[in-house]
């Protein structure tokens, strides 16, 4: 297959799913290297497609997959250790983690999807860091960062950020 059937079977295994599909998955399904993937991915948005990267791979963002919801953006601080608790206090309490986002003395603003929805979600994305040389965007900070969390509806948002907050999660004047 060339480079267009592959980019469009790449299209159509992301319209079959509703779950993310890794760079591997797609690589073994079309014969090619993750490498291609990913520049095939690249040339795709660049043509409009909206396809979301999640730590778990690659998803098409479309309007009937987005529920409707409410966002608030919050400011967080804690190390290593707590990263853990603090996805689970989100995805526990009804919310879900869209991104990080820190700020950088050289690159400026540093944004990552995460697409935290689950327990499960939260472990795989944690599991990921124990690999070697893979360390979370808060450490670049002293682990001052920003979350885009979202919720179905105001009450569960601020549920969940009243739980991070009761943590200690949560970066207020005082700290």
């Amino acid at each position: 297959m060339n480079a267009a059937e592959r980019r469009i079977k790449i299209t159509h295994l992301l319209m079959q799913t509703q779950k993310p599909l890794s760079a591997t998955a797609l690589a073994a399904q079309c014969g090619v290297s993750r490498q291609i993937i990913v520049g095939d991915v690249a040339l795709l948005r660049a043509g409009g497609l909206s396809v979301l990267a999640t730590p778990r791979g690659y998803i098409l963002e479309t309007a009937a997959s987005t529920p409707i919801h409410t966002e608030r953006r919050v400011v967080c601080r804690h190390g290593d250790e707590r990263l853990l608790e603090e996805l689970y206090t989100i995805v526990d309490l009804g919310g879900a983690l869209l991104d990080v986002t820190v700020e950088h003395s050289v690159y400026g603003q540093i944004c990552a999807p995460l697409h935290i929805f689950s327990r499960y979600d939260a472990d795989m994305f944690c599991e990921k860091l124990k690999k070697p040389a893979a360390r979370p965007l808060c450490d670049l900070t002293g682990g001052i960062h920003l979350h885009t969390l979202r919720a179905p509806d105001e009450a569960t948002l601020d549920r969940v950020i009243q739980g991070l907050q009761e943590k200690g999660f949560l970066l207020t004047d005082e700290k």
